[in-house]
């Protein structure tokens, strides 16, 4: 005959083994249907950021307003499915709200930075100080490039020897920028030394004459040769003209070659730094 007592255990067990597995199953049920949830989601999101996309860019909207509002849609869209998937795990959504909004001052505090690069943004979109494709140039760091990128915190730059450099948006709104290519043209300004014996007129004359003769110069600008500074060792002539920004680079190389070969066949002397050194003799 069986004790009382170890059948009574025995149905305790078994009855707790039972809710447990049901649990378990409970559990397991609810994160296979927030996985399914979350990969169902997933698509939706990626077809509302075509949809939108799509839609901005049949509005003719900036490369960088497109790029900005599809990464803020992208990060918005994933809060609020998993806000979604918390609920189905029995957590109050408003809950969750209340408690981030008890704690959005030490929240505010923590990510002030990244708050501030979200403003920037929103300050580059607004205010449009540049925009996909131009070549600016960030005043504090002097860090320069081709805009490739405007997202929700960073802005990339391309620069012409093909690094990519990444500065926040926040440093980009509250410093000053160079924007080269808001102007369809730019200045040229290059540098050449001649010696003190050369002959400064003829040497100005070959100069502007290798100006006008090259064809990517544009004639319609003020085309200068003149005498920057009295140096040193030699005499500093600066050579101003104009190129459109396409040509820019090109031609400020090229330029800066042809001032040797036209110097050197009007045996003009590009002198190096030198020193006069006078002894005196012992008394």
């Amino acid at each position: 005959m069986s004790h009382p007592g170890l059948n009574m255990n025995a149905v305790l067990t078994e009855a707790v083994l039972t809710r447990l597995g049901e649990k378990a199953l409970n559990l397991g049920g609810r994160i296979l249907f927030a996985v399914i949830c979350f990969l169902i989601g997933a698509q939706v999101i990626k077809f509302v950021r075509r949809a939108v996309h799509r839609g901005m860019e049949k509005a003719k909207a900036d490369v960088g307003v497109v790029q900005f509002v599809d990464s803020f849609l992208k990060a918005a869209l994933y809060v609020v499915l998993a806000l979604m998937i918390a609920s189905s795990f029995g957590v109050d959504a408003a809950s969750i709200v209340a408690l981030l909004g008890s704690a959005g001052v030490a929240i505010g505090l923590a990510v002030q930075g990244s708050l501030s690069n979200l403003a920037g943004g929103v300050l580059i979109l607004l205010l449009k100080p540049f925009k996909v494709g131009d070549y600016i140039v960030e005043g504090a760091s002097g860090k320069e490039g081709e805009v490739s990128e405007i997202q929700i915190f960073y802005t990339k730059l391309v620069t012409p020897d093909n690094r990519e450099i990444i500065l926040p948006n926040g440093a980009l709104a509250n410093n000053s920028i160079v924007n080269v290519t808001t102007r369809h043209c730019r200045r040229a300004d290059v540098k050449v030394s001649i010696a003190y014996g050369a002959d400064l007129k003829k040497a100005k004359d070959v100069l502007l004459q290798m100006l006008k003769e090259d064809d990517k110069v544009l004639k319609s600008r003020d085309i200068n040769v003149f005498v920057e500074e009295l140096g040193e060792s030699a005499v500093i002539l600066n050579l101003r003209c104009w190129f459109t920004n396409e040509e820019f680079w090109e031609g400020k190389w090229r330029i800066t070659e042809n001032c040797k070969y036209v110097l050197d066949e009007a045996e003009i002397e590009i002198p190096f730094n030198q020193l006069d050194v006078h002894m005196r003799g012992e008394v």
